[in-house]
C-alpha cells in the first residue's frame, strides 16, 4: 500500500514504497544473511518442485532456493520493480543455478501466471508493504497459482524485535506505537506476528510459525552498518516529525562519528523476522 509515509522512510524504489531501492534491500540481505537464510531452509522446499519467488528483489534468495531444488528444479521470480526484475534477469544468466529460471515483473496482488503451476511460494520481505486487504488478496494469489497439497511460505520483518544499545531501551518501541498507530508502513511492520492468523484465514491448513531474534554486537560488520545507521537515521527523521526528538539526536550523527550509538564499544542492534507457512488445501 502506497501511502504518504514512504516518502519519509525513503530509499524508494520505482513503486514509491519505501526502503525497496536494491541498494538497500540488498545490504539489508547482506547484513543478515546467515539467519536469512536458516529460515529459507525451515521453510520445506522440496528437490524438484518449481518455485515461486514472489517479490524476488534483485534475487538475493535465488541461488539459496536453487541449491535446495537441485537440478531436476524450477524458479519463477516475480517482482514489482521493473528494474529490479531486470536486475535479477543479467545477474543470473541461462545457466547461473543450474536450473531453469525465469524473471518476471509483476504485482503479488495480480499475478500473471496460471493456476496450479507452481509447488511453493516463498515470499520474504514483501507482505510488509500490503495493507491487510492487500495481504488476503496476495496470499488468494499465492493459493491460487500452488497446486493443492502445495506449500506458501512468508518471512518478514518484525518490528516489535526491534532495539538498540547503548540508549533507551523503550526508543525504538515508543517510536513503533507512535507510528504505527495509524496506517501505514509502521502498522505493517508490527502486524508480522500475526501472520499465521492471516495464513488461517485464506484457508491455508498445517499453518506453523516461527520468530527469530537477529543481533548485531560491536564491532558491527561493514553491512550491517551501513544498513542500520541508514535505517536509524531515517527513524530519528520520523521521530522528530512524530514529536519524539528527544533520544534520537545521535542517530543523525554521521556513520563515521564516534559518538554515533552503533559506533560504541558496547553497540547493539536486533530485529526480529517471522516465518509463517501453510498448504494449499
Amino acid at each position: 500500500m502506497l501511502t504518504e509515509d514512504h516518502r519519509r522512510w525513503g530509499h524508494q524504489s520505482s513503486t514509491g514504497l519505501g526502503f525497496t531501492h536494491h541498494a538497500i534491500v540488498d545490504t539489508h540481505f547482506r547484513a543478515c544473511r546467515e539467519p536469512y537464510l536458516a529460515l529459507l531452509g525451515r521453510a520445506g522446499l522440496q528437490p524438484g518442485w518449481h518455485v515461486l519467488d514472489a517479490g524476488t528483489g534483485t534475487g538475493d534468495f535465488l541461488p539459496a532456493i536453487a541449491e535446495l531444488l537441485g537440478p531436476a528444479g524450477r524458479i519463477t521470480a516475480v517482482d514489482l520493480a521493473a528494474e529490479n526484475a531486470a536486475l535479477t534477469a543479467d545477474r543470473f544468466g541461462p545457466d547461473a543455478l543450474g536450473l531453469p529460471l525465469s524473471v518476471r515483473q509483476g504485482s503479488v496482488l495480480q499475478l500473471p501466471l496460471p493456476d496450479d503451476s507452481f509447488d511453493a511460494v516463498w515470499c520474504s520481505n514483501t507482505v510488509q508493504y500490503l495493507d491487510d486487504s492487500e495481504l488476503a488478496t496476495a496470499l488468494a494469489e499465492f493459493a491460487r497459482v500452488v497446486r493443492p497439497g502445495g506449500l506458501i511460505a512468508v518471512k518478514d520483518l518484525d518490528a516489535h524485535l526491534i532495539t538498540a544499545r547503548p540508549g533507551d531501551p523503550y526508543l525504538f518501541t515508543d517510536f513503533f506505537r507512535r507510528a504505527g498507530s495509524t496506517p501505514g508502513y509502521a502498522h505493517q511492520l508490527l502486524r508480522t506476528r500475526d501472520l499465521y492468523r492471516h495464513l488461517r484465514a485464506a484457508g491455508l491448513t498445517a499453518v506453523r510459525q516461527q520468530t527469530v531474534l537477529i543481533e548485531h554486537h560491536a564491532p558491527l560488520g561493514p553491512d550491517a552498518h551501513a544498513f542500520y545507521t541508514t535505517a536509524c537515521t531515517q527513524l530519528a527523521q520520523q521521530a522528530d516529525h512524530l514529536g519524539l526528538a528527544e533520544g534520537w539526536l545521535p542517530y543523525l550523527r554521521s556513520p563515521e562519528d564516534p559518538g554515533h550509538p552503533l559506533n560504541h564499544p558496547d553497540a547493539y542492534i536486533s530485529e526480529g523476522n517471522v516465518l509463517a507457512t501453510g498448504l494449499v488445501p
